[in-house]
């Protein structure tokens, strides 16, 4: 047993730290060539990139294993990539006759179609993307600077900031989730993806609850909500497998009241499959 926690205490960290980048170089491969988001959500790299923001400035308060901290740069580094690809390649508004460009025109998403308060994150604009990502990182850098010399409450401040980072970061399966349990198919959503997701999740789960480094409790109890997710998603794989959606298609997307499913592009009436990572493929492990 000492031996098998050795290797996996060396080999989950790697893996850890090269998911990020394993994970979602598939999607945006399949955009690039495509020369279309049209099927893949945005809120992907949203959750991906404000929780690893999150996560890099909880490190000075919480020191938790380097390996983690290196997976959130690297998880900036490739989630960075993967939204210029999608804004690049942005379908055009059905109102001009072509695919319906949600999430990015903003017509409909959450529940029961409302709109989200100022459109956000479904600009058309490319700018406004990059303007909150910055904004978000200098409101964080201020904070950190104000805060981080009063030892009294910068504990406390460090762990808030741990768990929301990581509590957006478990939601990611959410989405993928829901959109199987309403169109009662993953048809798109690759058994391979939801092997890495189950593998991963083993091998996190392992290496948090038996490593000798520092891995705060956010950490774990945001991994077993991910990896409860992960599972429930591999019961609807067993149950739907790949069988045609059963809900009806409305304005070119599949979900018309909710999320887009991260798995399917749809162009011009067919369904091809782009790889997801949710994660929502990023999922990141």
């Amino acid at each position: 047993m000492w031996l098998f926690t050795a290797l996996a205490g060396y080999a989950a960290p790697i893996f850890l730290i090269l998911s990020p980048i394993l994970s979602y170089s598939d999607q945006a491969i399949a955009m690039h060539r495509a020369k279309s988001s049209a099927g893949f959500s945005l809120d992907i790299p949203l959750i991906m990139l404000v929780a690893s923001i999150f996560r890099i400035f909880y490190y000075p308060g919480a020191r938790f294993d380097t390996a983690l901290l290196i997976q959130s740069f690297c998880n900036i580094f490739i989630q960075l990539i993967l939204l210029k690809i999608a804004l690049d390649h942005r379908p055009p508004p059905s109102s001009k006759g072509g695919d319906a460009a949600l999430p990015f025109a903003g017509a409909q998403d959450g529940l029961g179609g409302l709109r989200r308060p100022y459109n956000f994150w479904q600009w058309r604009s490319p700018k406004p993307y990059w303007q909150f990502l910055l904004a978000l990182f200098i409101s964080l850098t201020i904070l950190e600077l104000l805060i981080g010399p009063f030892d009294s409450i910068y504990p406390s401040y460090s762990s808030l900031i741990g768990y929301i980072g990581l509590s957006v970061e478990a939601t990611l399966p959410l989405p993928q989730l829901v959109a199987n349990a309403r169109s009662r198919s993953c048809k798109g959503f690759r058994f391979s993806v939801l092997a890495s997701w189950l593998l991963g999740d083993a091998m996190k789960m392992f290496w948090f609850f038996t490593s000798t480094t520092s891995i705060p409790w956010a950490f774990k109890l945001c991994g077993i909500f991910q990896a409860i997710c992960d599972l429930m998603i591999g019961v609807q794989y067993l149950i739907y497998g790949d069988q045609q959606p059963t809900i009806t298609m409305q304005q070119g997307w599949p979900y018309a009241s909710g999320k887009p499913h991260l798995g399917v592009q749809y162009n011009g009436g067919r369904q091809t499959p782009t790889g997801r990572k949710t994660p929502l493929g990023e999922k990141t492990i």
